[in-house]
């Protein structure tokens, strides 16, 4: 460090302020504001960047010749100035820049420390005196570096002590007396109900209740220009030219008019010279305390209802409500659809007939306990359970942006998903190390590595786009701040990036004290249309020291606050929000030893802290939801304003307090929930004919939910029914071209789709191109998280099951493998039934299935004349019809 810079950049101008020295870095010496200025072959700076001149722009707003000639000519492609030769004492730093060609967006910095975050450039013509910025000088230099888009350094300004960068001339008395008899009284009447720091909502970011902020301007640029009417945005406003008017309500008089213009052309004489500030509305934390999902968890008594049916905590829960409204619960299910229903929650997949056998014939109390235990030490209840969150992340094998370029490595991700899930892995912990895993202790690389696979989550946000300059990162920091709300907080967080939260109790400087973390952090770059080339993965350790298998995941970048985008727009900056977490659950701040870091590690811990309300609740919903196919909120990734609130808020409090006493354990929920009476209830209604009147939609849960198999679902029982599904989990990435084979564009964007007979949790997954299997049948979104999916009856789905090609592989494989194993035909039907639904046919069933197939074969005797391959085509199409039934689509 060459000098210590001052975080203030908004000190009072100290009287002992002196010009110290003017640079003009590509140019000859110069006389700017009567000072002297040293031109390009200064012995007192180093800059090695590309020299530039252009000296036919026009400039907005227009100056004075000297000063004109200096911007014109610049260095650019760096930047890197080293200013030499300076005493040790306090320096005020100005840098002019300009902008030439097309707007350019960059950061400035001064001996390594970010002063200008995502400044933009402007348009053609445009230039700015950047500063001040104050620094002492240690070791007799200053180094001026730039970051980001091409950057035009033009000249530098130093001035010993502190200098606010005023050039003022005093203002005549005749001056002070038109303002403030003319202009003042014009300003407050027609301006400050919505320009003003008093205003109720401050419009375009436009103050004009003070000197710095009038010529400072707004969204669309200085609203003043001294001295030049013409482009001044407050002439042409009042004067309702270019699609501007204002004041909207009315035109000014003429005299009013006038009197702008002659103000301006006499160089806008203004004493209002500090700068006032518009504080955004402050949110009333204690209130805003008191919505239901944003008060402190509570862990509630448990009930004791009269009636004498519940088994569990959660039963009492259930009957007390259901006590309240005079209902009962329907019966209980049996155990061969009680065993279908658990297999199917937990793994995805439906019970073989030896594992329904055994179970019904278990006389024991814990026969239904053991059947959990036993699912939820299968692997594949991680696949199962693994896709859950992977709808919630949008898990995707491509990047997303116009091109959807591959991501070879997130297979790693998805790994790390299902292997957590498998083992148990703490939430709180999966938490953390999906958001700050790479900054995280670990003992030993296997930890290292898997914390670093994990950051997976934030690598996946969308990309967006195909362009090199002005990339637009701020759209996959949005998805980010999106998805983390969303999937684990229960937050609509993304909405407060333009505005203020309409609804919830989340401001702009919470969204952009989140952004700051994120624009911290460096994201691994997956290629685009014009920059192909994959860079900054993150290499995976082998003996303590980078190895050669990358992953796609995070690291810390450049640490920064950043300044709030006004209406969401990067080129149009405001105040500088320091990092930070959202108000309403804490608004913790970094502490000093970590504002070097991203703050990551500091967000995970806000995220996963025990005073945080909805971490625990929105998990613990989700896993109700999953069980239940509707969660206690029926809004689960809205638990705000504009949400539902809980069918049982109790319960809900209860869960999420469980979860978190038995260390975060979604195993130990799980069993909480399936061994509840509640869980095992039958989904018939029973004759429960006031239940159905008063609570059709079964909001109180009288009864199990009917559920349709979701679309991974679907696929896997067809795959292990016909005794195709490969059950290895694959530890390999997709076969994927080579890089150097990429040339895909937004014309000609990746398409391709490769097919396995894994399980649909492995098949590659892009963002653009989705598979029509999902699509028809409700897969979830890659491009956005998918709280909960839909559960749609459609046409399309009847034809599928009757027309596609892979239906009537599988049914055909499911043929062949029925009477492999069964040549008794009698068996067969048992078996086929037993295989597809978990029980064997009734009589009737087995007269009609018998008569049926006597019928076919009678059939196709004429056009296949090989008894066997009737019986092959006989079986296939009873398998077919099997497949279409509503009892093998949709578990009780």
């Amino acid at each position: 460090m060459l000098a210590t810079l001052s975080l203030s950049s908004a000190a009072s101008s100290d009287d002992a302020a002196s010009f110290f020295r003017g640079l003009n870095l590509n140019g000859p010496a110069v006389l700017i504001d009567g000072n002297r200025w040293e031109g390009k072959e200064s012995g007192n700076y180093e800059c090695k960047d590309k020299a530039f001149e252009q000296q036919g722009v026009a400039f907005v707003p227009a100056t004075d010749p000297q000063r004109a000639l200096m911007i014109r000519s610049s260095r650019w492609n760096g930047n890197r100035v080293l200013l030499k030769n300076l005493p040790n004492e306090t320096f005020t730093v100005f840098l002019y820049v300009w902008e030439d060609n097309r707007s350019e967006t960059f950061e400035v910095r001064v001996d390594g420390k970010t002063v200008a975050s995502q400044f933009s450039s402007g348009a053609a013509g445009h230039w700015e005196r950047l500063g001040p910025w104050y620094v002492d000088v240690t070791k007799g230099n200053i180094e001026l570096t730039s970051r980001g888009g091409a950057a035009n350094f033009s000249g530098v300004e130093l001035w010993r002590g502190k200098h606010d960068g005023s050039h003022e001339a005093p203002i005549s008395e005749d001056q002070l007396a038109f303002f403030e008899t003319r202009i003042r009284p014009l300003l407050v009447k027609h301006c400050y109900e919505c320009h003003s720091s008093e205003s109720d909502e401050l419009q375009g970011g436009l103050l004009v209740d003070s000197r710095p902020t009038l010529r400072r301007g707004g969204t669309n640029g200085p609203a003043v220009v001294p001295g030049d009417v013409d482009h001044s945005l407050l002439i042409q406003a009042v004067r309702y030219a270019d699609g501007m008017e204002m004041p909207p309500e009315e035109k000014l008089s003429a005299a009013e008019v006038a009197d702008l213009e002659r103000w301006v052309a006499m160089g806008a004489p203004d004493p209002r010279a500090t700068a006032t500030r518009f504080v955004r509305k402050k949110i009333d934390v204690e209130k805003a305390r008191q919505f239901w999902s944003l008060r402190p968890l509570s862990d509630p008594a448990v009930p004791t209802p009269s009636s004498d049916w519940p088994v569990t905590e959660i039963d009492r829960f259930i009957a007390a409500k259901l006590d309240n409204r005079g209902l009962v619960p329907t019966g209980d299910a049996d155990k061969r659809t009680l065993i279908r229903r658990a297999t199917f929650d937990l793994t995805g997949l439906p019970p073989s007939p030896q594992e329904i056998e055994a179970f019904v014939a278990d006389d024991s109390a814990d026969a239904f306990a053991k059947v959990v235990e036993r699912l939820l030490e299968s692997p594949r209840y991680g696949e199962r359970w693994g896709r859950h969150w992977m709808d919630l992340v949008r898990y995707a094998d491509t990047a997303g942006d116009n091109s959807d370029f591959p991501i070879p490595e997130a297979y790693l991700y998805r790994n790390y998903i299902i292997d957590s899930f498998n083992a148990d892995k703490p939430y709180d912990r999966f938490i953390q190390e999906q958001i700050a895993g790479d900054l995280m202790p670990a003992d030993g690389d296997v930890q290292k590595n898997e914390q670093t696979v994990a950051t997976g989550y934030l690598a996946s946000s969308r990309r967006f786009g195909s362009v090199i300059k002005n990339y637009p990162q701020h759209l996959t920091i949005e998805d980010t701040i999106d998805n983390l709300g969303r999937t684990v907080l229960g937050m609509t967080v993304a909405c407060a990036r333009c505005h203020d939260h309409k609804f919830d109790p989340i401001s702009q400087d919470d969204y952009y004290g989140l952004y700051g973390i994120f624009a911290s952090t460096r994201y691994p770059f997956p290629g685009i249309e014009l920059d192909q080339k994959p860079r900054d993965f993150v290499a995976l350790v082998d003996g303590g020291k980078p190895g050669k298998e990358l992953a796609y995941a995070m690291a810390d970048g450049n640490p920064r606050d950043v300044p709030l985008q006004q209406r969401g727009e990067p080129d149009q900056p405001g105040d500088l929000i320091p990092r930070k977490f959202l108000e309403v659950l804490g608004g913790q701040m970094l502490p000093e030893q970590a504002t070097q870091s991203s703050g990551r590690l500091q967000l995970a811990q806000w995220m996963t802290a025990a005073d945080n309300p909805l971490t625990a609740r929105v998990m613990a919903n989700r896993i109700w939801q999953y069980h239940f196919g509707s969660g206690l909120v029926k809004t689960p990734s809205d638990f705000g304003i504009r949400g539902v609130a809980p069918s049982h808020p109790q319960l809900l409090d209860w869960l999420a307090s469980r979860l978190i006493e038995d260390g975060w354990s979604i195993k130990s929920l799980h069993r909480r929930i399936m061994l509840s009476r509640t869980y095992q209830l039958s989904s018939q209604a029973d004759g429960n004919t006031k239940a159905l009147a008063v609570d059709p939609n079964n909001d109180l849960l009288w009864r199990f939910n009917r559920q349709r198999m979701d679309a991974e679902t679907l696929r896997d029982t067809m795959l292990l029914l016909s005794g195709e599904l490969d059950l290895q989990m694959p530890r390999d990435p997709h076969p994927f071209p080579t890089a150097e084979k990429w040339k895909y564009t937004q014309h000609h964007p990746f398409r391709d789709s490769y097919d396995s007979q894994k399980r649909s949790v492995y098949l590659m997954m892009a963002r653009l191109n989705a598979r029509p299997f999902f699509t028809t049948f409700d897969g979830p979104d890659q491009n956005a998280s998918t709280a909960s999916r839909d559960s749609s009856v459609t046409t399309v789905q009847s034809l599928y099951l009757i027309n596609d090609p892979f239906v009537h592989e599988r049914a055909q494989e499911f043929a062949l493998r029925l009477i492999a194993e069964r040549k008794n035909v009698a068996e067969r039907l048992t078996y086929a039934f037993e295989l597809a639904f978990g029980r064997p046919p009734s009589q009737s069933e087995r007269e009609g299935v018998a008569e049926w197939l006597r019928s076919l074969n009678d059939q196709l005797d004429d056009s296949i004349g090989d008894a066997a391959q009737r019986e092959q085509a006989a079986w296939t199409a009873l398998a077919r019809s099997l497949f279409r039934t509503n009892e093998f689509l949709y578990v009780d």
